[in-house]
């Protein structure tokens, strides 16, 4: 399998829930339709306490915690509930083409938010750190 995109959503999720889904094919870009899939199903908070738990488990049965960045995380689903809430797409394929720079821009995204190196911040990693600079709305 080359992508995320040849499984449908549930089986997406499912197989991601389980711990089945092959790592080679969990990218940034799947890390953000897993959030999208979860605040479509369960709302943003719910959704937050779901991939948090799966994605430790995940993670866990791979062998490589230290990839685990809570603070990333909660804050990876929170900027999409944003651009979902300025959408009109009923699927993540059109979502992530109406906002790319989710995508592409990450870092620089997540920047405007975060003074602090969330992405180095062994603090981050461990417990969600606010954003100092700007709330996600």
């Amino acid at each position: 399998m080359k992508s995320h995109f040849e499984l449908s959503d549930e089986l997406f999720a499912e197989q991601f829930k389980s711990c089945r889904l092959d790592p080679a094919i969990f990218s940034h870009e799947a890390h953000l339709r897993l959030a999208w899939i979860h605040i479509h199903q369960y709302g943003v908070d719910t959704a937050i306490e779901t991939i948090c738990e799966q994605l430790v488990a995940f993670v866990d049965a791979l062998g490589a915690r230290d990839k685990y960045n809570k603070t990333l995380t909660i804050a990876a689903i929170r900027a999409v509930n944003h651009f979902m809430n300025k959408s009109d797409a009923n699927n993540f394929y059109d979502f992530i083409q109406q906002f790319p720079r989710l995508n592409y821009n990450f870092r620089e995204l997540i920047s405007a938010h975060y003074q602090v190196d969330i992405y180095k911040s062994e603090l981050a990693k461990q417990e969600y750190l606010e954003p100092d600079l700007l709330p996600f709305s």
